[in-house]
């Protein structure tokens, strides 16, 4: 279980930029609904002095008469202006909900759209539970943050921008007093956020690492469990779930921080307002009624600056998670082949395959298959054995084009695979492999999948390898629903893998240690049914058993990159050489 390497935070700007970017397919939305925003918060802005004029009545009425005409006027006033305000929040909060989550279905669109581009190699060096991470955690983290952000921000910014106005228009003296308290809160929150800023991108990072590892565990909780490895498991686990802990910690400390600093600027304010005004209230310079607006419109400046520090929070987790999404949708893509108009038939493919001085390594200062060369027939059953890590699977990834040779070429039909396409590759060949990949449909799609079979061709097929009783006998037969609750055999699983691969009927074959996982007895049977499956097939075998392959055309023996023998059975065996120790030792080992 390889420990995940430490990634530092990059460009928080330049993965906010992208972000919104992805808002350009939605700015006229957009636009109406930080318009209507804006519109509501000057609404609101409006209120303060209306309470104030409210206000200054009722002191003159407690002096002399109460003028209930005018204070009904102004308070209808007040009203209508909540109620307009309240109900352009409510469209802004419609209009941004719709927007963000449309955003959200673009990015994951765009990452389902990228998992087909990349190549086979990032799968084999990042962790499934990483990759799922970066679809569902960093998806959702910027949905919310984006919601919260665009929801808030602008109303926030009016509201500042706007009470700071009316201050000013209002009274210097205690707008001065007003904004001196809150420029120390404006230097606070930016060092606070500078300070936090890492640690978020370190909780995005390790928050993968974890839904990777217990991925991985999960997938080997019997070996896990076999081998009494629960401890040190459990010790690996703890280790990621406490620095876990520790990015988490800091980034919300460091960020929640800001709260009841806000929150003690804007008491601060109060009094700050409460004694100036009463001096000059006391001095006659103002009346009653400005002093209650001020409070108000000191409660309209400092709350968005409380709002503006949960969205710099909140920006700074969106652009962790986006940078990992965009880091993921920047990887590398397999060479576009669009212009690639040559184009093989699986009907009409004779299934010659032609690997010619084919040389290739996975890192380049290790070569794994060296100079390897091989002449197949159409229809030629050609088993590849050698020891473990003489390339055999390497083989097979290089014919189907899941990864790119560094010399040499690969002909199928005399024709180079560099000139036709990887989904027309995929076309010529049916893939049994040694790890059974069995989804949760029921037992006809599982078959029939991406092949366009009908159920009576199923049938047919699944009678002809021997599983047509074992399907009929379950609870719904070709309609049962194949998940946890339906128990099924490694056997049974590799049959159905056989019977999906005869369902397509591509014109080559390819089987990778199908019969690796079974005793004895299911393999007769499983042997039976890739008889079956290979009849009139190209077929590439890869097979640590010896006896599964005995009948095959050609037997190619790999050690170390190189073909080191060729030929059939009874050919190999006269050579009594690596070929002939090896199935000696297997006959041995039987015994």
């Amino acid at each position: 279980m390889d420990k995940k390497k430490k990634n530092k935070p990059k460009n928080f700007l330049k993965a906010w930029k992208k972000l919104l970017g992805e808002f350009n397919d939605y700015k006229f939305p957009t636009i109406i609904a930080l318009v209507l925003s804006f519109m509501a918060n000057i609404f609101f802005l409006m209120t303060p002095k209306k309470l104030g004029d409210m206000a200054n009545e009722v002191k003159k009425g407690i002096e002399g008469s109460i003028n209930f005409q005018n204070i009904k006027s102004i308070a209808m006033v007040a009203v209508v202006l909540m109620v307009l305000g309240a109900i352009m929040l409510y469209g802004q909060e419609f209009i941004i909900v719709t927007v963000v989550q449309k955003v959200s279905r673009k990015l994951r669109n765009k990452i389902a759209r990228k998992i087909n581009k990349i190549p086979l190699e990032y799968f084999d060096n990042n962790s499934t539970g990483d990759i799922l991470s970066r679809v569902t955690n960093d998806v959702d983290m910027i949905s919310q943050s984006l919601y919260m952000g665009m929801s808030s921000f602008v109303g926030s910014i009016t509201s500042l921008v706007g009470s700071l106005y009316m201050m000013l228009t209002t009274n210097l003296l205690l707008t001065a007093a007003s904004v001196g308290s809150t420029l120390i809160g404006f230097a606070l929150m930016f060092v606070i956020m500078g300070l936090s800023q890492k640690y978020f991108f370190e909780k995005q990072q390790t928050l993968g690492e974890l839904n990777g590892y217990i991925e991985e565990v999960f997938e080997g909780h019997t070996i896990v469990k076999t081998y009494n490895a629960k401890t040190e498991v459990t010790e690996e686990f703890n280790e990621i779930n406490e620095r876990l802990y520790d990015s988490v910690w800091k980034a919300e400390f460091l960020s929640r921080f800001m709260y009841p600093v806000m929150n003690f600027i804007g008491n601060f304010g109060y009094v700050a307002i409460a004694i100036i005004g009463a001096y000059l209230v006391m001095d006659g310079r103002i009346t009653f009624g400005i002093i209650v607006s001020f409070m108000m419109y000191i409660r309209m400046f400092t709350h968005p600056l409380t709002n503006i520090a949960e969205i710099a929070t909140t920006m700074q987790s969106a652009a962790a998670a986006g940078e990992r999404v965009y880091e993921f949708l920047e990887e590398r893509e397999l060479e576009d082949e669009s212009h690639k108009e040559l184009y093989l038939n699986p009907d009409e493919v004779r299934g010659d395959v032609l690997f010619e001085h084919v040389s290739f390594g996975y890192v380049p200062e290790k070569i794994i298959i060296k100079d390897f060369s091989v002449d197949v027939k159409g229809g030629q059953k050609v088993a590849i054995v050698g020891p473990t890590g003489a390339g055999k699977t390497t083989l097979v990834n290089l014919l189907m084009k899941f990864y790119k040779i560094d010399g040499g070429r690969v002909l199928i039909d005399g024709v180079d695979t560099v000139d036709i396409t990887r989904e027309n590759i995929a076309e010529l060949f049916c893939m049994v492999l040694q790890d059974t990949w069995i989804f949760e449909g029921t037992v006809y799609e599982n078959i029939a999948y991406n092949s366009g079979s009908s159920k009576e061709e199923v049938v047919k097929i699944a009678k002809s390898i021997g599983l047509h009783h074992f399907i009929e006998a379950l609870s719904d037969g070709y309609d049962t629903v194949l998940n946890s609750n339906v128990s099924i055999s490694q056997g049974q699983r590799q049959l159905i893998t056989i019977a999906r691969a005869m369902a397509k009927d591509a014109p080559m074959l390819i089987l990778d240690e199908a019969t690796s996982n079974v005793d004895t007895r299911t393999e007769i049977v499983i042997q039976r049914a890739m008889d079956k499956l290979m009849k009139g097939r190209t077929s590439f075998v890869i097979a640590h058993r010896i006896s599964t392959i005995i009948n095959s055309d050609i037997i190619l023996v790999l050690d170390k990159g190189d073909i080191i023998e060729s030929g059939n059975h009874e050919e190999l065996m006269a050579k009594r050489g690596f070929y002939y120790n090896l199935y000696n030792s297997q006959f041995e080992d039987s015994l």
